[in-house]
């Protein structure tokens, strides 16, 4: 069976994960994160790479990479993006990866402006309010998804 290749973005804030908002997103680190995805990824055949930024750009640079890179799937956290990025959404759609699409909090327990996602009508699959659980549990479907 073909090792796949899973990319992993992480949208804007996250890089503070474990002091931000603990109450809300928790006490794990985005390397804690990371590192327990490229492990889980090396036991289920998949070579997992993983990016972070701030900058909405930067992020459609890695999307436009990951199709020149043949990545098989994509597991994004688009963060505030989700709600404000028609610019991402047409990125994703542009470069024809399935992905899924991830939050760490409930976002429809949250405040009404964040219920809207310009992502998950594109998207495989949406996995929210798992905390970093929701990582691993992408990744598990979208692997998954693949083989099939």
């Amino acid at each position: 069976m073909k090792q796949l290749n899973i990319l992993v973005l992480h949208g804007p804030n996250l890089n503070l994960l474990g002091t931000r908002e603990p109450e809300t997103y928790g006490s794990q680190t985005l390397a804690n994160i990371n590192d327990e995805l490229l492990t889980l990824g090396k036991s289920l055949a998949a070579e997992v790479s993983n990016y972070q930024s701030n900058h909405e750009g930067e992020l459609i640079d890695r999307l436009h990479q990951a199709k020149r890179d043949g990545v098989d799937g994509i597991i994004i956290n688009p963060a505030a993006y989700t709600h404000t990025s028609i610019a991402l959404r047409d990125a994703l759609l542009s470069i024809d990866i399935p992905f899924i699409e991830v939050h760490l909090s409930n976002v429809h327990q949250r405040e009404s402006f964040r219920h809207q996602s310009f992502l998950s009508d594109v998207a495989s699959g949406i996995i929210t309010g798992f905390g970093n659980t929701s990582y691993t549990l992408a990744l598990r479907g979208l692997i998954t998804q693949l083989q099939n």
